[in-house]
């Protein structure tokens, strides 16, 4: 019998939090499975099997865990069971059938699995297959069904709930018109950044300035290279490419603004390590991409969707996470058109991006339709002098207006004039 403990995640944690069994007590486990998902104040992350064997778990989802304390045991001794037939893997939509009969022009008929229709439910939705089939065949958008399976997992009833009261969506796990209420306890990483964001407003000095910005010129150029891009390098042109080089450069050439108090000393980094603000379903967490002033717009986009990536599935780690110079974060993809975002402590300004909106301005004394965007810079004051958070915000609107100079970070008129 081995013990599998709590990993040491970090120098400064001490603490975890067990998320879930990925794994049922008294299951047969191979090497190497993931058994056990645990969640630390910075992020979240895996525990594997050392050994194959049959699973005893200790701690309960839930718990607390000190590092070093046992998670479970596994007896490799134990002799590995038969592969379960292929019955036995349908149980679980068998007994659904059976427990929620239904008239049969209420939903199809499950179909076998070679004659199974091609679903529209996403892969980030859990669906039984009786589910999943109704939901293919009446285009029910899995957005609108409350799922109050296991792990959040939609089974039949809901989607047929779904269709008989459109447009009446009751809160997960109750009833229409119920009056619960409920109490959970309150995440590490929730935990974590609500210590964050009060302590970065109660010990900097904080203001926001704004400015906008004309999207034209990216737009146009995303529209004609996007195909020749994706071709190219294998991924798409995003706008997150052009602010984070845009900024990669404001930040060389107002340094304070790449910079951070640490007692009575100024840090300045000459290198552009931006983090990424990333909205998950269990909190904002902001990865890092380092050395962004010496990626390629396609080095760019593939770190945005790797670190994005690895956000939503759980998979950062502490190193993913530490050593932020500067950050960015976008409430435009939420549809927010104006905000003041709270700096990212120990770093001392970050940018917001908010939505594109359409609406009139004047150029060169008449009004036009242009594509326009809303920047804030939050900066700590006591670092950062309103003229330099100006003339910095001032600068990235002026590389994102003129796409060209993210090459030559010049006028390329006054280069070859030599002004």
């Amino acid at each position: 019998m081995i013990e599998i403990k709590v990993p040491t995640v970090g120098e400064s944690i001490s603490e975890v939090t067990l998320l879930k069994w990925t794994k049922k007590d008294g299951e047969y486990i191979e090497r190497d499975e993931v058994i056990a998902e645990l969640e630390s104040e910075k992020a979240t992350f895996e525990v594997n099997a050392e050994q194959g064997g049959i699973l005893k778990i200790v701690a309960q989802e839930g718990d607390t865990l000190q590092i070093g304390s046992v998670l479970a045991q596994i007896d490799e001794n134990a002799e590995k069971p038969e592969a379960r037939t292929q019955e036995a893997t349908n149980v679980e939509s068998k007994k659904e059938e059976a427990a929620n009969p239904q008239p049969a022009a209420a939903a199809p008929k499950e179909q076998p699995a070679s004659q199974a229709p091609v679903t529209s439910v996403p892969n980030d939705i859990k669906a039984t297959p009786v589910a999943a089939a109704i939901i293919a065949d009446k285009k029910v958008d899995p957005k609108n069904i409350t799922p109050s399976g296991a792990n959040s997992k939609i089974l039949k009833n809901d989607v047929l709930n779904a269709l008989n009261n459109p447009g009446k969506k009751p809160f997960a796990g109750a009833e229409l018109m119920s009056r619960n209420v409920r109490t959970e306890k309150m995440s590490n990483l929730r935990k974590t950044i609500s210590r964050r964001l009060v302590e970065a407003k109660n010990t900097t000095a904080m203001l926001t300035t704004f400015n906008e910005v004309d999207m034209g010129k990216i737009m146009d150029l995303r529209k004609q290279y996007k195909d020749a891009f994706t071709k190219a390098h294998g991924v798409n042109l995003g706008f997150m490419s052009f602010f984070a080089k845009a900024c990669a450069i404001a930040l060389q050439e107002w340094p304070s603004v790449n910079a951070y108090i640490d007692g009575d000393s100024l840090i300045f980094h000459d290198y552009a390590d931006i983090s990424i603000a990333v909205s998950t379903p269990r909190g904002l967490t902001v990865p890092v991409i380092r050395n962004v002033e010496s990626l390629s717009m396609a080095d760019i986009e593939k770190k945005v969707i790797e670190v994005a990536g690895k956000a939503r599935d759980s998979k950062l780690t502490a190193e993913d996470l530490q050593g932020g110079t500067f950050t960015i974060t976008n409430g435009g993809v939420f549809g927010s058109l104006m905000s003041t975002p709270i700096i990212n402590i120990p770093q001392s300004a970050i940018l917001g991006m908010h939505k594109i909106q359409e609406r009139p301005m004047v150029v060169n004394g008449q009004v036009v339709v242009r594509p326009m965007m809303y920047l804030a810079l939050s900066y700590d004051h006591r670092i950062i002098d309103g003229r330099e958070s100006v003339s910095f915000l001032v600068r990235v609107k002026e590389l994102l207006e003129n796409p060209e100079q993210l090459l030559i970070r010049k006028d390329p008129v006054k280069t070859l004039l030599e002004l």
